[in-house]
């Protein structure tokens, strides 16, 4: 799985209000939807690869045209909150309500009922599994407890929806995301390209899900879209790697196990 979290400004606007006066700093964001979206979905375009856009609500209001192009590109687009709020789990009423209002930008701006969910940051909580079934979702990708797709049991023994895991280590955020609120080293690509090929061989190995994690002001760099590139080659010197959205391997993981 390709995946790009189209987070633009939320990332920033979220972590702190204040950064609304900002306007460097929601730059990095802005870079993402003008910039790194139209060249990821050019490189997608030349690999001839559809991945999965994880978008929140406010992101999709903005940014329509990029929404449009993501869709008329025929990629997935799955849920990521509204604002990119970071889940409390002492208040599920504001759950709820982010759930909602993500869905409903959603469908008001591409006509889009997500079928997946990846929660933003990576914090969900023990409501959000039973919210996802209530809302009809096929899968979640928010949690980093296995290296292959699974099947959620809610405490009734209903069958929920199926979990895509993810990792930091296949994350571009971890390596890459640079604030000066919170600074931390940018790596070098060859040691992020390292780290992904390291996983990525043995997760194959494994017989596992590989759910890459990127973000198009991340990502959408022009040396980290070089890097991908070259990510994209690697894998498929392997035999039999398929590529493929969100929806796509949960379809495949339920038949299989309907099956």
């Amino acid at each position: 799985m390709l995946t790009f979290d189209f987070d633009a400004e939320t990332l920033w606007l979220s972590r702190n209000p204040d950064n609304a006066r900002r306007p460097g700093v929601l730059s990095q964001g802005i870079y993402g939807a003008k910039t790194g979206v139209p060249k990821i979905l050019e490189l997608m375009r030349e690999e001839s690869l559809k991945g999965t856009f994880f978008v929140p609500g406010w992101t999709a209001e903005k940014y329509r045209d990029r929404m449009d192009a993501i869709a008329a590109a025929g990629h997935e687009i799955g849920h990521h909150g509204y604002l990119h709020e970071w889940i409390d789990p002492d208040f599920p009423d504001k759950e709820r309500e982010a759930l909602e209002k993500g869905l409903e930008a959603l469908k008001t701006t591409v006509g889009v009922k997500p079928r997946g969910y990846r929660s933003p940051a990576g914090e969900t909580s023990q409501n959000m599994i039973g919210l996802l079934h209530e809302y009809g979702f096929e899968y979640d990708s928010s949690l980093m407890d296995q290296v292959s797709p699974y099947r959620h049991i809610l405490e009734d023994g209903t069958r929920g929806p199926v979990e895509l895991p993810w990792h930091w280590s296949m994350d571009d955020a971890p390596f890459a995301l640079f604030a000066i609120q919170s600074p931390r080293p940018i790596h070098t690509n060859d040691h992020i390209l390292n780290v992904w090929k390291q996983e990525f061989t043995e997760i194959y190995r494994w017989g596992g899900l590989v759910n890459v994690v990127t973000h198009p002001q991340i990502i959408g760099r022009p040396s980290r879209l070089a890097m991908l590139r070259e990510f994209i080659a690697f894998m498929r010197r392997f035999p039999d790697v398929w590529f493929a959205t969100g929806a796509e391997v949960a379809s495949a993981w339920a038949a299989k196990e309907n099956g």
